[in-house]
């Protein structure tokens, strides 16, 4: 397994010394716009969701740990996670986990069960190397949606070699966007101080688990947690 070529800035560790970022890449991957290898392991989910937070308030959700860190960072830019909103509209309202392309698909699984921020990136499009950044200034890049955004001053935030590719406030790029020809995915996933490692690590195993079901025949090229 070779590594990806990645750098985690002073300003970075300096601002968030307790928190996190994993990445995992993933070779030999398919992007189909529908994934019906997923829909047992889905529906499974969706109802041991259901199960385990269905009876639970907004307020007891946002007080469970990893939903709790993540509100803590986000309360500081005046935003709500939106992973939690996602889960309130599975767990307590009964809606269906999104069917979207395959590895956005288990993106968001892992998103629900685990509770931790995701981009899934087109690892053919970023441009080495990597570099993992806390923002200091407004730096424009164009969203997924293709709006214009720009960096949140204090935000945590990915970048290459051309520009940025995701922050935690305003999500991924256009640019590095996984699509249909993908066949190599960039993960990376976004830790605030206060989470517990071992759940990283379950949710790195669990991207991994639901691409294969697609993906048989994928190899890991990176997998690591930067701290």
């Amino acid at each position: 397994m070779s590594g990806l070529d990645i750098t985690v800035t002073d300003s970075w560790r300096a601002a968030f010394p307790d928190g996190a970022v994993a990445v995992l890449a993933l070779d030999g991957v398919t992007n189909p716009a529908a994934a019906s290898a997923l829909d047992t392991i889905k529906a499974d989910l969706e109802a041991e969701l259901r199960e385990r937070y269905g009876s639970l308030t907004r307020p007891e959700l946002r007080a469970l740990p990893v939903l709790g860190a993540y509100a803590t960072y986000y309360r500081r830019f005046d935003k709500t996670y939106h992973v939690q909103l996602q889960l309130e509209s599975v767990a307590l309202k009964g809606k269906p986990i999104a069917s979207v392309s395959a590895l956005v698909e288990t993106m968001f699984m892992a998103e629900l069960k685990n509770h931790l921020l995701t981009a899934v990136h087109d690892l053919d499009a970023v441009e080495p190397a990597l570099r993992i950044e806390h923002a200091e200034e407004p730096t424009p890049y164009t969203l997924i949606t293709g709006q214009e955004g720009a960096l949140r001053p204090g935000d945590m935030y990915m970048a290459d070699a051309k520009g940025v590719i995701c922050s935690i406030i305003y999500g991924q790029d256009a640019r590095t966007r996984a699509t249909d020809s993908t066949t190599s995915a960039l993960y990376v996933t976004y830790v605030p101080p206060g989470v517990d490692p071992a759940v990283v690590d379950t949710h790195l195993d669990d991207i991994t688990r639901y691409a294969g079901l697609v993906s048989p025949g994928l190899s890991v090229l990176d997998r690591r947690v930067f701290r």
